[in-house]
């Protein structure tokens, strides 16, 4: 399960939150589509699709997930991107980069690049697959709030490595950005101040996690389905749940 939360108000703090913590529960779930972008690289949209143009600040949720290298070796030439931020979760296989501020190199399984646009950047990406053919993970796009749209574009690119695992019993979770407890994530220094969870359940597991009242927040199943909520709603592969007010 992928679990993103975040805001341009990036000011919000545990201060705001209520004296009750309110559950979040699912305020709508949006059928991934089949989108092919790039050279015709096929992709589940979510966000960004005509079911969910935008959730402020995301702009875009593409899943991909693929043993067949026609899905994706052609890849995305060069392309320009200004204004926003663009996350690159990889599970599985690999994501080779270049760009015209001379960075360059090859994410692997396990992998995440955060790279911020800012005042504008050209940029390709070519997916392979693992020794398998397989090639899944997801990325993200993230609006940049007005004042940040003209900052100098940069990248975090990590490895499998340092994307901190924390073992809660009958789940665990890689914490990308933001924290669970006193475990942080290696994203730093990003205005909207996210959290993004790679969350791992055992059949009948329970995770709870504390967010900032004030931060949009959906989830995504990667496989298998979960309910959500104190009113349960059940959210499957293949849906992206827009979670509602609470934290």
């Amino acid at each position: 399960m992928l679990l993103a939360a975040g805001s341009v108000l990036a000011a919000t703090t545990a201060a705001t939150w209520r004296r009750r913590r309110t559950p979040r529960e699912v305020e709508r779930t949006i059928a991934l589509q089949v989108h092919h972008d790039g050279a015709g690289v096929r992709l589940q949209r979510a966000l960004g699709g005509p079911g969910l143009r935008d959730l402020d600040p995301f702009l875009l949720l593409d899943g991909f997930h693929s043993v067949d290298p026609a899905d994706y070796v052609a890849g995305f030439p060069t392309h320009p991107h200004r204004g926003f931020e663009t996350v690159t979760i990889l599970f599985d296989g690999t994501m080779t980069h270049a760009d015209s501020v001379g960075n360059a190199g090859t994410l692997r399984s396990g992998d995440v690049q955060w790279m911020t646009a800012g005042r504008g950047i050209l940029h390709s990406e070519f997916p392979g697959g693992d020794a398998a053919g397989l090639l899944s993970g997801f990325q993200l796009w993230v609006n940049l709030p007005a004042a940040n749209k003209m900052m100098a574009p940069r990248y975090q690119d990590l490895r499998d490595a340092e994307v901190p695992l924390v073992d809660l019993g009958d789940a665990r979770a890689r914490v990308l950005a933001g924290a669970i407890g006193k475990t942080r994530g290696p994203v730093t220094g990003i205005v909207t101040d996210p959290t993004v969870l790679d969350v791992t359940l055992t059949p009948g597991a329970t995770f709870e996690h504390i967010l900032p009242a004030g931060h949009t927040a959906f989830l995504q199943p990667h496989t298998g389905s979960l309910e959500v909520g104190e009113r349960p709603t059940r959210v499957r592969a293949g849906e992206l749940a827009v979670l509602g007010p609470g934290e």
